[in-house]
């Protein structure tokens, strides 16, 4: 085994690194994700920076720099003193010319941010695809790990490339955010010792980001933490979201516009709502767009109970991006403890448990393991109706549910998520609401189906009369288990 040093969490992409170098071919992998996910960390880490070479592109930066750059770069690798490349084909077969002297069982190369080399009118793609196809991918001991975070590059012109690198990536490695659990283990190694609760707390402004997770101070509260790095004067996170999209996404402008729609409609949108709320054609570009925000984990894609694929949802699950938009962008209030003198006012409170409930969506695996429908096939999804009289003359409120799981079982689990500093009671109002939600939802969708109600909470509920209807409780601790 290769890897030197503990990494939080990240097992499955570990074993697959290790499987790739030790294979007996040329490997061309690509590492994709968000910004600041922890793609460059995962590949440097592992090898404890130990590479034949190594180059990181630079954001907004010319051609002439960057060969430069990378010159510089090879040198202090091969030793020798090179002449300037006037071009990146000159620059590979510099590349080519140093990796042909090396005696070794593997060859490990490192090409970071990999769309930022591509500037305009440089033909990088063109060269980086002459030298994997004329020479690299001749070589059995070569392995190749190109990583970017501009994913409209990554997906279009290099794996989904139609051109001279089509089918040329060979292994792919999309990097996802931390959940609870890595979130909890990463937070451990920086001495910070939270309760759960609080890990949560954090989790719902930033997600399980890596980079953002970092920036956490242990002496501080999580509150104050929030207010230091979102608040404060020349707050780090303040400034954060207009660079990710930028860096992301080529037209940062139609991306931008998609996610702050979205943001305005907690449930979602179809695509034919977003164009008419965005004012913006549906081409091709939206339909890239859309698929990048998802592959990005900005958006998740859902059908609504009973709606025919042609009228999936979209809903923005990117919880940095959900915060900023609610609190940050446009706030003019000055208040350097704005999220600390937000403790007790009902903003705060609503907004903790809308964010807990795009947390829960986050753990789905989490959730079907304590409900033990780990290997049953389900459908996640939503459900949502206006106001109605049936045939009979009886009316029914307008109601919502965020999130059903369609079991194969003949089971439909109805799950209510609370977010809770104590354990939730259900008092009678809400007893009323609950079954006239399960009456409305039968009537409409005509389910045969059992309806079990499911309470995902922090703490567990008061035991009272109306406890006994719930099937099952979901507590908070079970989103922090380890999915094997």
């Amino acid at each position: 085994m290769i890897m030197l040093k503990k990494i939080i969490g990240r097992e499955r992409e570990q074993k697959l690194i290790e499987e790739y170098i030790q294979s007996d071919k040329p490997e061309l992998i690509a590492v994709y994700g968000r910004r600041r996910v922890g793609k460059t960390y995962l590949i440097r880490k592992f090898f404890d920076d130990k590479f034949d070479f190594y180059f990181t592109g630079s954001f907004e930066t010319p051609r002439r720099i960057q060969l430069d750059l990378f010159q510089k770069s090879l040198q202090r690798y091969s030793g020798k003193k090179l002449k300037q490349p006037k071009d990146w084909f000159e620059a590979f077969g510099q590349l080519q010319d140093y990796l042909s002297t090396l005696k070794k069982d593997r060859i490990i190369v490192f090409l970071d941010e990999l769309p930022w080399m591509d500037t305009p009118k440089s033909n990088f793609l063109t060269a980086f695809s002459y030298f994997w196809n004329s020479w690299a991918s001749t070589v059995e001991n070569l392995k190749l790990f190109i990583c970017g975070s501009a994913t409209t590059w990554m997906l279009s012109k290099l794996i989904g490339d139609k051109g001279g690198m089509h089918g040329r990536v060979n292994r792919q490695i999309y990097l996802r955010p931390f959940n609870l659990e890595e979130t909890e283990e990463f937070l451990e190694s920086k001495k910070i010792n939270w309760t759960r609760y609080q890990i949560a707390e954090a989790y719902m402004t930033m997600g399980g980001i890596p980079y953002y997770l970092d920036m956490l101070e242990p002496s501080m509260t999580v509150s104050e933490n929030i207010d230091q790095l979102f608040f404060s004067e020349g707050a780090v996170l303040k400034t954060e979201y207009d660079f990710v999209f930028r860096s992301l996404f080529k037209d940062s402008t139609l991306y931008r516009s998609i996610v702050e729609i979205l943001a305005q409609k907690s449930v979602g949108m179809t695509r034919e709502e977003i164009c008419s709320a965005a004012r913006i054609r549906s081409t091709g570009l939206l339909t890239e767009a859309l698929d990048n925000l998802c592959k990005c984990d900005f958006l998740r894609t859902y059908h609504a109970f009973g709606k025919k694929t042609k009228e999936q949802m979209y809903q923005l699950v990117d919880l940095y991006s959900l915060f900023y938009l609610k609190f940050v962008n446009n706030d003019n209030s000055q208040d350097e403890h704005f999220w600390s003198n937000m403790r007790e006012m009902q903003a705060r409170k609503t907004w903790e448990g809308y964010a807990f409930e795009q947390l829960c969506l986050h753990h789905i695996p989490q959730i079907k393991q304590k409900l033990r429908i780990g290997g049953v096939l389900t459908d996640v999804c939503s459900w949502q109706c206006k106001p109605f009289t049936d045939a009979d003359g009886n009316s029914y409120k307008g109601t919502q549910i965020d999130l059903l799981i369609d079991r194969r079982d003949g089971i439909i689990d109805v799950c209510e998520m609370k977010f809770s500093n104590s354990n939730f009671m259900i008092n009678s109002a809400y007893d009323e609401r609950l079954r006239d939600r399960l009456a409305t939802f039968r009537v409409l969708t005509k389910t045969k189906k059992a309806l079990h109600l499911v309470i995902i909470t922090t703490y567990g509920l008061v035991s009272n009369k109306y406890s006994g209807d719930i099937q099952s409780t979901v507590l908070l601790d079970d989103l922090f288990q380890n999915i094997i």
